[in-house]
């Protein structure tokens, strides 16, 4: 079935939920014209100057910080991160929710490299609290939050309970590290500016190949001192490339196209889920907390990724992404349905109607 989705998709003609699919040599086209029309000139080198300076002030700016370093992957610069914060604090232990990214998706590594002792502030599909922080006793070399939590379906905690989760890490003299993978998505879920969301957390990680279309990379935001510490570490880790060009580059090319849209994909998920929810689907949660939720059907995933990639093969059409066995109700499965510009070229009504007649028909 892989196989299958892997030949179709280069056919693909629309796409609902997820990212159109990009030839190689498409992307570069559009690296090249977002260097003429930025009127960059320069490369960097090492991580300095060129793009990737830009890139920094520019992210540095949004969130509010004072300092950004730019880094080729997130599970780098989050371990750098955390290492620096913990190395500060003299504590390896880090206060963290049992399902955030850097305990389900990067082999342990972390831990095996860090040397972290982890403190799990919550377990299942909930977001970490202040009262949660309450409950883990002892030092702390630093909290993580994820933002929004992807792996319970992409939650959020309310708007007051992420604030009271800062001022309870400033009370007990920690620092509060945002996983802000798509912190772009989650400012446009709490209807607020991100650099009110980025002002809760001491330091910042953000994402550009998710929502804003990159190519890769991602930027580490916080205290100059911070900063500073983690450009030694982004060396000694063998993150700091001869270029990272063609990652800084298409980041900006996202922070000006798609940025500006976040607002208008949330909508369009709560316009979507609503209409799901009529057509007697389900989702988690009810109602989407960012641009993204899971989808629930009550058929096994086998079945069901059949009638989603015979679709792509019969009409070059592709609904959503990979669908997987549900873990806690037998003969259900669910996808991640993720809402972004190829969304926005449907019609509510129409993108439903095909998502009732291929999956529940």
């Amino acid at each position: 079935m892989a196989q299958r989705r892997k030949a179709a998709l280069p056919h693909v003609r629309r796409v609902l939920a997820g990212r159109f699919p990009v030839s190689p040599v498409d992307e570069f086209r559009s690296v090249t014209d977002e260097l003429e029309a930025s009127g960059c000139r320069e490369w960097d080198r090492y991580g300095e100057d060129g793009p990737v300076a830009v890139l920094e002030g520019r992210v540095a700016a949004l969130l509010g910080k004072p300092a950004a370093v730019m880094f080729p992957s997130g599970t780098m610069a989050q371990q750098a991160t955390l290492r620096v914060w913990c190395e500060g604090r003299g504590s390896r232990r880090v206060g963290i929710p049992a399902l955030s990214h850097l305990l389900l998706h990067e082999e342990d590594g972390p831990r095996l490299l860090g040397g972290f002792e982890w403190a799990l502030l919550t377990s299942g599909p909930v977001v970490p609290t202040a009262e949660h922080l309450a409950a883990v006793p002892g030092r702390l070399g630093t909290v993580l939050t994820e933002l929004p939590l992807r792996d319970a379906g992409y939650l959020l905690p309310t708007w007051e309970q992420l604030v009271e989760l800062g001022i309870a890490c400033r009370e007990r003299d920690v620092p509060l590290h945002l996983d802000g993978a798509r912190i772009w998505e989650s400012a446009a879920g709490y209807g607020r500016d991100v650099r009110e969301v980025a002002a809760v957390g001491d330091s910042v990680y953000v994402s550009f190949y998710k929502g804003l279309l990159g190519l890769g990379g991602s930027v580490v935001a916080g205290p100059v001192e911070l900063v500073e510490e983690l450009r030694l570490w982004r060396r000694r880790y063998g993150g700091t490339l001869w270029t990272m060009l063609p990652y800084a580059v298409t980041a900006l090319r996202g922070l000006r196209e798609e940025l500006p849209r976040m607002g208008e994909y949330h909508q369009r998920a709560l316009e979507i889920a609503a209409a799901l929810h009529d057509k007697g689907f389900r989702t988690f949660p009810e109602v989407p907390h960012t641009d993204a939720f899971r989808l629930f059907v009550q058929r096994p995933a086998e079945e069901v990724t059949e009638r989603v990639v015979s679709l792509m093969e019969t009409e070059q059409v592709a609904l959503t992404g990979v669908w997987r066995d549900s873990e806690d109700v037998p003969g259900w499965s669910w996808t991640e349905f993720g809402v972004g510009r190829p969304a926005m070229d449907w019609a509510v009504e129409e993108a439903v109607d095909l998502l009732a007649r291929t999956l529940s028909s």
